[in-house]
């Protein structure tokens, strides 16, 4: 009788694990915002589980000041992706964009499915008007991220926990690899579930491909990216989520691949700049026009892009991949002018711990350059005025300056 008994209660045991093992699998992981083209009025939303949900969902509703907003709850159904790992493991991804939403409004959002959901977090969506704003950029994590990474990206949120959005200059991860994207989000924590976060992709958020025997990084962006994100797709054809534009509260964001061919991006940058209404214009993009690394020098990049910043006023231009820092002055047709004048002010940063030799090649155009030093930006727009500020990963301001206009 009592090895019955004893059978009875392995088998409610083992019922027990297997359902809370299962319950785990269907857990959300990896939630994050992205901003759309409309920002004012959607947001876009992916997670993904470790196994299936057969009708995955996001419920968004208007925060409230108790828990009444339950009663207003409106369902959004999620598109669904099966990926499979470097590891051979079967994942499941879920995207969906929040559309009808109104500006300037502080939602609630939650996602998952009828049996497993995530706890609720809080977006504001932007201003229909042309009102301050503030963002964080980021450049190159790269490497260690777990490790080294996360006091950065920590310390950016304590110093701007009221920013609208976080901006990364590519390089987000050192190879497109699942494992290495588990480190992206274990360093934010809960940061992108309530901030969202565009991004202009690296060469090393690419593909490696074989040539001559050699490793090379490929013009195809890594599946990791396609999966983890849903980011604008008004780029050019064959580069959607990679080079983009939206519009935030009277400044133009243009995103671009420069890991692309970047000859074959200049009609559709020209077309973006040229109606472009905003009074700012930000532009994001992982090469530097001006490098701060000894060995580099993108003359393709700068030939590419510069005349068309300088043809339309393009503000400020936000890089990385020399893994240093270097802030120029303000520059037009290759040569620095006086502040109250039309001219583009060049930043390369990085925020991750790989390093390389700071090179002098365009000292003559720069106002701050440094190496060895992790680093965030802050950077707040206004109506006549951009406030840039750059501090060290322990909260040390690195380097500031303000374009007017």
């Amino acid at each position: 009788m009592r090895k019955k008994y004893f059978i009875i209660l392995l088998y409610f045991i083992s019922c027990f694990v297997y359902a809370q093992r299962v319950s785990e699998d269907l857990v959300p992981q990896r939630i994050i915002l992205n901003l759309t083209p409309e920002p004012a009025t959607s947001i876009a939303v992916t997670w993904r589980t470790n196994i299936e949900v057969n009708e995955p969902k996001v419920q968004v509703a208007i925060s409230t000041q108790w828990i009444e907003f339950k009663n207003d709850i409106i369902n959004s159904s999620a598109m669904k992706e099966r990926f499979i790992t470097e590891h051979k493991e079967e994942i499941f991804h879920y995207s969906a964009v929040i559309k009808n939403l109104l500006p300037n409004t502080k939602y609630v959002y939650r996602v998952g499915s009828d049996s497993v959901w995530s706890e609720w977090n809080q977006f504001t969506t932007a201003d229909d008007k042309n009102s301050e704003f503030k963002f964080v950029y980021l450049g190159d994590p790269q490497n260690n991220i777990m490790e080294y990474c996360s006091r950065v990206f920590r310390e950016a949120f304590k110093t701007a926990s009221d920013a609208d959005f976080w901006l990364f200059g590519g390089d987000l991860v050192t190879d497109p690899l699942d494992d290495l994207w588990s480190e992206f989000f274990y360093a934010a924590g809960f940061v992108f579930r309530v901030t969202p976060i565009i991004a202009a992709p690296g060469n090393h958020d690419h593909k490696l491909i074989t040539v001559d025997g050699k490793l090379r990084r490929s013009r195809e962006i890594g599946n990791t990216w396609k999966v983890h994100f849903t980011l604008p797709e008004n780029g050019p054809d064959g580069l959607k989520e990679t080079s983009y534009y939206l519009d935030y509260q009277g400044t133009r964001f243009v995103i671009i691949n420069s890991q692309a061919n970047v000859e074959e991006q200049t009609l559709w940058l020209e077309n973006i700049l040229a109606e472009n209404s905003n009074k700012w214009t930000v532009v994001c993009f992982h090469h530097p026009i001006y490098s701060s690394g000894r060995e580099r020098d993108d003359q393709k990049t700068r030939n590419a892009f510069q005349p068309l910043f300088d043809k339309y006023s393009v503000d400020l231009v936000l890089t990385g991949h020399d893994h240093s820092y270097a802030r120029s002055k303000k520059i037009f047709n290759g040569k620095a002018v006086d502040n109250n004048v039309n001219g583009t002010v060049y930043v390369v940063s990085v925020s991750g711990p790989k390093a390389y030799p700071l090179g002098n090649k365009y000292n003559n155009l720069m106002v701050k350059t440094g190496e060895n030093v992790q680093l965030f930006q802050v950077i707040v727009v206004k109506e006549n005025k951009i406030s840039f500020n750059a501090y060290t990963v322990n909260g040390l301001l690195y380097d500031s300056f303000e374009i007017i206009k």
